[in-house]
């Protein structure tokens, strides 16, 4: 893969937590000063919010697989593949954004001079501006390899593209937890509503998102250390978003040349490693964690990419 181009990705469920390892790498771009093209997840998605919504009664009506936003069947695999690999040829490609509130939808009609798209729409496709330091993707699919069971079938692997792919798996109970507290809070969702789509996703939560964590080069995965066996008891609003960092411990699994576990660990305050591949902290000490890890592969990655623009006179 070209070294000139690079691309990270931060993947997991919905609830799992992204969005706040996406505010840790952003801060480590910020500190590096660098120029990132950011790709948001939900830009991929096939159906806007009204469409979506007709495809998945009619997919309850035929009795078949309910259609969910984790499946193939109601996303833009291969124009997410087709973005990465352009990208990382020629730093250029493609890019809409999904909006998902009356305020987003200003601020877009605002940039795009007086258009009048709605919330659950998308904007049109625009090209990513020139210059951009790396390509910075945060979503449920930054890691998916699947089958295209479409006219052009095949298979998509947008995997192959990543140079660094973050994994956010919290444990199933914690990520629930999390997932009702959002979507009640910030969402128009009651939580029975959000405990259907938990069991309607259930399939394609292990067919497309489970695999992916397997291809990453770093994973997250918050273990609570007190009970959150039943993260239905208590169905209501109210309900906690689940344990306080203190009360869990984030189990750090690596994959890449570039983290010495050992050096890191003897900067966090009582972390050990379980194995030569996984340290384990108390979740207190997450964003120590991600900083330490991902700040040298960032680094090594704009090195790598500014060595090689040198050697060819750009």
């Amino acid at each position: 893969m070209s070294v000139e181009h690079p691309i990270v990705t931060v993947t997991g469920s919905s609830g799992a937590g992204t969005s706040f390892v996406k505010r840790a790498v952003e801060k480590i771009f910020d500190r590096e000063s660098l120029n990132v093209a950011v790709i948001e997840g939900d830009s991929y998605h096939k159906y806007g919010r009204a469409e979506m919504k007709e495809k998945v009664a009619e997919s309850k009506a035929n009795g078949g697989p309910i259609l969910t936003h984790f499946s193939e069947h109601a996303n833009e695999f291969g124009e997410l593949e087709a973005l990465f690999k352009e990208y990382k040829e020629t730093a250029t490609g493609k890019r809409r954004y999904y909006i998902h509130s009356d305020e987003e939808a200003d601020e877009h009609n605002a940039r795009l001079g007086g258009t009048n798209f709605k919330s659950g729409e998308f904007t049109p496709w625009e090209d990513i501006p020139e210059g951009t330091d790396v390509l910075f993707y945060e979503g449920l699919h930054g890691m998916v390899k699947r089958k295209d069971h479409g006219p052009a079938e095949g298979m998509h692997d947008v995997a192959q593209y990543v140079d660094l792919g973050i994994g956010v798996a919290p444990s199933i109970n914690i990520e629930w937890m999390q997932k009702i507290y959002r979507d009640t809070a910030e969402r128009p969702y009651s939580v029975q509503q959000v405990r259907d789509v938990i069991l309607e996703r259930m399939p394609d939560y292990i067919e497309t998102i489970v695999p992916q964590f397997h291809r990453t080069h770093i994973n997250f995965h918050r273990v609570p250390l007190i009970d959150t066996s039943d993260p239905f008891s208590t169905m209501s609003p109210d309900a906690p978003m689940g344990p306080a960092p203190e009360d869990s411990l984030i189990i750090c699994h690596v994959r890449h040349q570039d983290i010495d576990l050992e050096a890191i660990k003897d900067q966090i305050p009582d972390a050990f490693l379980q194995n030569d591949e996984t340290l384990v902290c108390n979740g207190k000490y997450m964003i120590d964690a991600m900083d330490l890890m991902m700040t040298p592969i960032i680094q090594n990655l704009i090195a790598k990419k500014r060595a090689a623009m040198a050697a060819a006179g750009e």
